[in-house]
């Protein structure tokens, strides 16, 4: 979520209290022995990852030359979780910022059940699970609620598993304390940042019933922080120090995931300090 090296996000999380870490979703990116030593020396585990599902990657693709190399990116994110220890692919089935349809609605579901089956088959066989995430409605048209979710992971097999995510439950959701209930135990991953995406605790969302109710589901794996702060370039910026003015290392796709989220790059502090409330927030919830 800042444009820095993988170390530097390690030695922060590291000594904040944080245990494990989603790797970003750009296998190309990495030598997985190179982050196993990192892992190691920051006593830090890999949990997995999440598919970044943009430009043409997109599972449901009118075109099957563009849904065959999607697979194929997902599959490449799956091996290198897998080499790296990690457990859960959060995926996101179609482009995300793509909000007009390619096909009808019977093709696409139809396209995408195929497309995670053959990744399923995958992290079946490797011990893997696979979150399929509903984000909301501006960033794709497919995919925005839990049950939508569920459905899809339904017709996919029983193993394949849901992610939520609250900053996205939060605007599609009627009661997201029931979608958290209704997915129940296909829930295999879980992303937190409050209602403005914001750190948990920066925003209005009721973290202790949040947190009750996924004890209540018997949820007892890992709690991954998603913040992306949208940052203000008024006069009203009540975090003056938070824009970075000259990123380091910001491959074009984190710049565009930073851009679409009403965000760019942000500073060591300001980032230090949205990590720091994050765990504030939910280390007395974790036993």
């Amino acid at each position: 979520m800042r444009a820095e090296s993988l170390e530097s996000t390690l030695k922060r999380i590291s000594a904040l209290g944080y245990t494990h870490l989603e790797i970003q979703g750009a296998p190309e990116q990495y030598d997985t022995q190179e982050v196993k030593s990192l892992l190691e020396k920051y006593n830090i585990q890999c949990w997995g990852s999440v598919t970044l599902m943009l430009e043409d990657r997109n599972l449901l693709a009118k075109d099957p030359n563009q849904r065959k190399k999607s697979v194929q990116y997902v599959l490449d994110l799956a091996k290198m979780v897998k080499d790296l220890g990690g457990k859960v692919i959060s995926l996101v089935p179609a482009t995300v910022g793509k909000i007009v349809p390619d096909a009808r609605p019977e093709e696409e579901w139809q396209w995408a059940v195929e497309g995670v089956k053959e990744i399923y088959a995958y992290t079946e066989a490797n011990g893997l699970k696979i979150g399929i995430e509903p984000i909301n409605r501006f960033e794709t048209y497919f995919i925005n609620r839990g049950e939508q979710a569920l459905a899809l992971a339904e017709a996919v097999g029983p193993n394949c598993g849901v992610c939520l995510d609250t900053f996205h439950m939060n605007i599609e959701e009627i009661d997201l304390f029931e979608t958290i209930r209704k997915v129940g135990k296909r829930l295999v991953n879980f992303h937190v940042a409050d209602n403005n995406r914001m750190a948990p605790g920066m925003g209005k969302l009721n973290w202790e019933k949040i947190m009750n109710t996924l004890s209540e589901i018997g949820y007892n794996e890992v709690i991954s922080v998603e913040f992306c702060a949208p940052l203000d370039r008024t006069p009203a910026n009540p975090y003056p120090n938070s824009i970075d003015e000259a990123p380091e290392g910001l491959s074009k796709e984190q710049l565009k995931f930073l851009q679409d989220h009403g965000s760019t790059a942000i500073t060591d502090e300001f980032y230090t300090m949205l990590t720091q409330k994050s765990a504030e927030k939910l280390k007395p919830y974790l036993k």
